[in-house]
């Protein structure tokens, strides 16, 4: 399969696809300064440096879970794997480790994949939960969540070994990506329709079931749809170009911040805190306020006298 990225040394002229995430750190703009290529460099040593060991903490939390309640969040699970796919690219990318380059950018596309793929999975999965209680009840098992990663990690193998007869790589790959936008957003909405109408479920589970949908939502929205623009677009723009693929790197660290809304009590500690921030400011306004009604009113009965 041919790689997917452009390659900066000729972007501003012609795009040659050489791999979907790889900048040319000998790159020098058209002030003959190399300074994104230090930005590049240094954003993308941070986003490992902060999220791989984030994505450690955060996958034995989740197994944590799993023991606590018995609950296995499979889904979840499998993103952060595919997390540590994308960190080991990402690695060898600031190394310049060749030996290995070629097989860890293969496993970055099938990660990539993985993650956008099981993202859907954690919103069908809610939406199921809420709107067909019984029937989820009755037809998911863990056999069934198996089976379903296993599909999910062999789409990307499939499209990578197969890759060479697609008519347009870019397209194909631009499209895949931009396939769950609309399924996220009508696992959603069907969700908080399904919510509003449930009288059953907790207003604490409410919270942590429509924060993990609005989660996924965002990250997808902010971090791969600009990719799939990118792709689908004939005029390949060089700021897009590094704005979609820099919002890509940072994808595997925002995943991290969904162990906050399958953990429980913490998202009530969140609005808690947010609810609190409030009333404090809110306490401050009217303390101001008061000042100021009470200084006037001395000064009228001043001018009275």
């Amino acid at each position: 399969m041919n790689n997917l990225n452009s390659d900066n040394t000729t972007r501003d002229t012609n795009y040659d696809y050489n791999s979907t995430v790889d900048y040319d750190y000998n790159y020098t703009d058209e002030y003959g300064h190399g300074s994104s290529v230090d930005v590049f460099y240094v954003l993308t040593c941070i986003i490992v440096s902060i999220g791989l060991p984030l994505t450690l903490v955060a996958i034995y939390a989740v197994f944590s879970l799993v023991r606590k309640d018995r609950v296995a969040p499979i889904y979840v699970i499998n993103l952060l794997i595919s997390d540590l796919f994308q960190f080991c690219y990402m690695i060898s990318d600031v190394t310049k480790f060749s030996d290995t380059y070629e097989i860890l950018y293969y496993l970055y596309i099938i990660g990539l994949m993985a993650s956008v793929s099981f993202m859907v999975c954690i919103a069908l999965e809610r939406y199921l939960v809420i709107a067909w209680p019984l029937w989820y009840r009755h037809r998911q098992t863990i056999k069934i969540s198996v089976l379903v990663c296993v599909v999910v990690w062999a789409i990307p193998v499939v499209y990578i070994l197969f890759g060479i007869f697609l008519i347009d790589e870019h397209i194909s790959f631009g499209v895949f990506l931009l396939l769950p936008f609309p399924l996220l957003i009508f696992f959603l909405g069907g969700t908080i329709k399904a919510l509003s109408a449930a009288i059953s479920v907790r207003s604490e589970e409410k919270q942590r079931i429509v924060g993990l949908l609005v989660l996924v939502l965002l990250i997808y929205t902010l971090l791969f749809l600009p990719t799939a623009i990118f792709f689908l677009t004939e005029y390949h723009n060089s700021v897009l170009h590094d704005v979609s693929f820099l919002f890509v790197k940072l994808s595997p660290l925002a995943d991290v911040f969904m162990y906050v809304f399958l953990r429980k009590g913490a998202v009530n500690k969140l609005l808690a805190s947010m609810c609190c921030c409030r009333t404090d400011h809110s306490d401050i306004s009217r303390s101001t306020m008061n000042d100021r009604t009470t200084l006037s009113s001395i000064k009228l009965e001043s001018e009275k006298l």
